[in-house]
């Protein structure tokens, strides 16, 4: 009875589960505890080379360079069909030029494995500059880059299968970025936006017809020019002053949340005839103007 209590303890059930479960259970561990179960037996080398989402994580305590041919090696054995997910975050001070083409060549390689979803998150004392060459992915549903990224777009993107965009605290090389960048976005229906001061833009236009749902949080002096006919949320706060935002006519707005700076101001509720559930936020006496 003693012997075979021990046999059952040291029996590995788990590995004899089907494929596809495994992968679902490792997908909610770290990639860096993923990669390490590839030690455990002939079943488990390879299983992690068709996970679906990947995390990195990289911070100034580390070595940058084995950290990029570290992930870039994990990407190069990739062999699922589709890169669901890539969430990649850098954490350092350094000031070098080889940080932007270390980032540069990982992203370079992920796009090439057919990504779905990417999630950049940069704090550096170096701003990166988020490669030209990668803003024509024909694959990309969902870009959420966060801080120390700066958004160059000299010409008119072919992101045609993006969804979802977050630009959350990024910098901006001029206005001009901003509508070319938007403007080939032409199935964009989700817009998170956080600007700082020093943004780098004066006036952010939005003009894309398939948007629906869009959220500004702002503490910089930004002209928003808002053309979203297709709109059906809208949510603005922090400390926009609302003679700084001029909306186009919303004829499918359903929801709006508006939190205001200025005490006293006039606002034409023209474009917000739709609305059908508006809540406004602010610390003092509200005038409106309505024609």
């Amino acid at each position: 009875m003693e012997q075979g209590g021990q046999s059952l303890r040291n029996e590995d059930r788990i590995s004899e589960l089907p494929e596809a479960l495994l992968v679902q259970i490792l997908s909610s561990l770290p990639t860096k505890v993923v990669v390490a179960t590839s030690v455990l037996s002939k079943r488990w080398r390879s299983l992690w080379k068709t996970m679906p989402s990947l995390e990195f994580s990289y911070n100034a305590t580390n070595d940058l360079e084995r950290f990029s041919n570290n992930v870039c090696r994990c990407l190069l054995s990739h062999q699922a069909p589709v890169l669901q997910s890539l969430d990649l975050s850098i954490d350092s001070d350094n000031n070098e030029n080889s940080m932007d083409c270390d980032i540069g060549i990982l992203l370079g390689v992920a796009f090439g494995l057919h990504l779905r979803e990417l999630k950049l998150h940069v704090s550096s004392r170096k701003l990166f500059r988020f490669p030209t060459s990668l803003y024509n992915c024909g694959t990309l549903d969902t870009l959420k880059l966060s801080h120390d990224v700066v958004i160059d777009v000299p010409f008119p993107v072919g992101l045609k299968s993006l969804r979802t965009l977050h630009l959350k605290g990024v910098r901006y090389k001029d206005d001009e970025s901003v509508v070319n960048l938007l403007s080939g976005c032409s199935h964009l229906e989700n817009l998170d936006l956080i600007l700082y001061a020093r943004s780098g833009v004066k006036t952010f236009t939005i003009d894309v017809p398939s948007l629906q749902r869009l959220i500004i949080r702002s503490t910089g002096e930004v002209l928003y020019v808002i053309k979203a006919p297709s709109l059906k949320y809208l949510e603005v706060g922090w400390s926009i002053n609302f003679d700084s935002i001029l909306i186009g006519y919303t004829l499918e707005l359903e929801e709006a949340y508006l939190s205001i700076s200025s005490k006293n101001y006039d606002y034409t509720l023209g474009s917000l005839t739709s609305v059908k559930r508006l809540c406004l936020s602010q610390f003092g006496p509200v005038r409106f103007a309505c024609n």
